[in-house]
């Protein structure tokens, strides 16, 4: 178990957890999330499952770059407002300076078959990574044995997958229902 830490060894670890798992994440934002998962909860407990899955979520519909608002998410959470800043920081450091060099070397990247067939491997390790995330969530989802939780989840697969509908469109519906859920089953004797 570990020893409870200061707030400042608490940001600190923060900010190098985020910056570490940035710097060796590659495939945007749903792989991240995994290794967020991974860290923050399986590893030092800051938050639990669920927690980190409505994190997710909220991540996913706001605007801006998935990593980037999760990092924001769970920052406040541990941290609140220094814990934001602090995973966000951690978080934009390493693209911010990948694509520094990168733009500095654009010419000599592009023409390199090497960094050409490296990018080709990558793709197929972040696809990989990505069908774990899916997997790990949707096993979730129906570990609830919720009827609903099921709908919305194939639904929304099959709007995707089949008819192409704009995931905007499927997270507003998804929200929608979710909140009409929480209204009709409020327990009773429940005020705000």
């Amino acid at each position: 178990m570990e020893q409870a830490l200061s707030r400042s060894q608490k940001l600190w670890k923060l900010f190098v957890t985020s910056l570490y798992i940035s710097a060796f994440t590659f495939g945007g934002g749903f792989v991240i999330i995994t290794f967020m998962k991974r860290k923050y909860v399986d590893e030092f407990h800051w938050i639990d499952e669920q927690e980190m899955l409505d994190l997710t979520a909220l991540a996913q519909t706001s605007p801006g770059a998935i990593a980037v608002n999760a990092a924001i998410l769970v920052g406040w959470r541990v941290g609140g407002g220094l814990g934001a800043a602090a995973a966000v920081l951690g978080t934009i450091i390493p693209p911010v300076l990948i694509i520094l060099v990168i733009s500095l070397f654009y010419a000599a990247f592009a023409a390199n078959k090497y960094v050409a067939l490296v990018l080709k491997g990558m793709q197929a390790g972040v696809a990989a990574v990505i069908l774990d995330v899916v997997c790990n969530l949707g096993m979730k989802v129906a570990a609830r044995r919720s009827i609903l939780d099921l709908f919305i989840f194939l639904g929304a697969f099959a709007a995707t997958f089949f008819f192409k509908v704009n995931v905007v469109f499927i997270i507003l519906i998804a929200g929608l229902i979710g909140v009409s859920r929480a209204i009709l089953l409020k327990p009773k004797g429940v005020e705000k």
